[in-house]
């Protein structure tokens, strides 16, 4: 097994889950996480970060994927340890093994970044989440600065393989609407201790439009 392999098996998941999980990002997830409710997908549930911050009273069923194998274990014991119904399985957004009109709720957090086709991703959501249903969504991406957004573009190419595939460019509301959802954002802002290329947040709720 070469260094590349080894850093992208071991050295980079826990890198991300230390990111994912520092005490700023944790403030935006309480915004977003206990708003899901009935039967619940969530995308990229791998390390199980978010699962401590549903609201118990409120999950009739949970399902997941991550396509991390590493990762999964890890969130397939935090949502048994909950007494939880769930399904997590090994697999990717641009193809979502469950049926259409499946969830009420979907959610992903820090996720779109780094998926090989946001807009097929998208849609992908869409299809399962029943009619009426949320997407509740927070996410980092292309900053509204000008000089901020010139640096994004010269970094990414160098943070990509070092984040696995992460993207600092990818836009976040306008992806959304682009696919067909309707959008309410709950905050928008910089992520504070974090540098400007890396921290441009947007979190809230998409609900599918015209439905």
């Amino acid at each position: 097994m070469g260094l590349r392999s080894l850093y992208d098996r071991h050295v980079m998941p826990r890198m991300i889950t230390l990111a994912c999980g520092q005490k700023g990002i944790e403030d935006r997830r309480r915004q977003v996480i206990p708003l899901a409710e009935g039967h619940i997908f969530e995308l990229g549930c791998g390390g199980g970060l978010n699962q401590p911050l549903y609201d118990p009273d409120r999950v009739e069923s949970f399902a997941g994927i991550d396509p991390n194998e590493k990762l999964l274990a890890n969130a397939r014991d935090r949502a048994r340890e909950r007494g939880w119904n769930a399904d997590i399985r090994e697999g990717v957004g641009e193809d979502i093994p469950f049926a259409d009109s499946t969830f009420d709720t979907a959610v992903y957090t820090y996720t779109l970044c780094s998926v090989e086709d946001p807009a097929k991703v998208l849609g992908e959501l869409r299809r399962i989440l029943k009619p009426g249903g949320r997407l509740l969504f927070l996410e980092h991406g292309r900053a509204p600065d000008a000089t901020v957004a010139k640096w994004q573009d010269r970094i990414e190419p160098v943070w990509k393989p070092l984040a696995g595939g992460c993207h600092l460019t990818r836009p976040i509301g306008s992806a959304l609407r682009g696919a067909g959802f309707e959008v309410e954002p709950l905050g928008q802002a910089y992520l504070d201790h974090a540098p400007k290329v890396m921290g441009w947040m947007e979190w809230g709720v998409a609900r599918r439009a015209g439905v």
